[in-house]
């Protein structure tokens, strides 16, 4: 008998521990799982957009093609392409007409071929720097290129800084045929109301 009252009271008293567990287990759930949701709402605060989500593109092609800051500077860039152009065909010009000469005082005996030799070499030093000089060339017009790219794509980015505040767009997309931009509405293109303004801007600094 005092046997089965010590397994009763050894039952009761697992059963008492087990509710306490389970009690303060559900308690503790609720309380849990409001923390995480509070903490959720507090990391999505930051990022929280008031009203619609304000969508526009611009057709980049179309704003450089007609953009007359890329314009001027694009018509400087090629002035200076054509200017280093016909400055390393004059220079290559005169070297084939030194080597040609060459070749015919040599033939005709006018000159030894000691000589001959030495002026060949001094052809073919002239014949490396116009090369250096070609290589230059390509890489100044290459830099300078990019920097009128960056130049102009900055200006445009400062403007739309200043246009999506004024007009409340969260975001501002560049379109280009083949990019990443595979559908867009007409409604959302300001293109050209952009590019009246940055026309106007750039003009009224001039």
């Amino acid at each position: 008998m005092k046997k089965i009252n010590l397994i009763i009271n050894i039952v009761l008293g697992i059963a008492v521990i087990l509710l306490f567990v389970f009690q303060f287990t559900s308690l503790d759930q609720p309380l849990k799982e409001e923390a995480e949701s509070k903490e959720a709402a507090e990391s999505a605060k930051g990022t929280e957009i008031k009203g619609n989500l304000r969508i526009a593109y611009v057709n980049i092609d179309s704003l450089l093609a007609d953009y007359h800051m890329y314009q001027d500077k694009r018509d400087e860039f090629i002035e200076q392409q054509s200017s280093s152009q016909a400055k390393l065909q004059d220079r290559s010009q005169e070297l084939q007409q030194e080597f040609q000469d060459l070749k015919e005082k040599l033939s005709k005996g006018l000159i030894t071929r000691s000589k001959a030799r030495i002026m060949q070499q001094d052809l073919g030093k002239k014949e490396q720097e116009l090369y250096q000089m070609r290589d230059q060339i390509t890489s100044e017009l290459a830099e300078k290129e990019q920097v009128i790219y960056r130049q102009v794509l900055n200006s445009v980015t400062e403007y739309l800084d200043d246009y999506a505040d004024e007009h409340n767009y969260h975001f501002i997309l560049s379109y280009s045929f083949g990019g990443p931009i595979l559908y867009k509405h007409e409604r959302f293109n300001i293109t050209q109301r952009v590019l009246e303004g940055l026309n106007e801007q750039y003009n009224s600094n001039q």
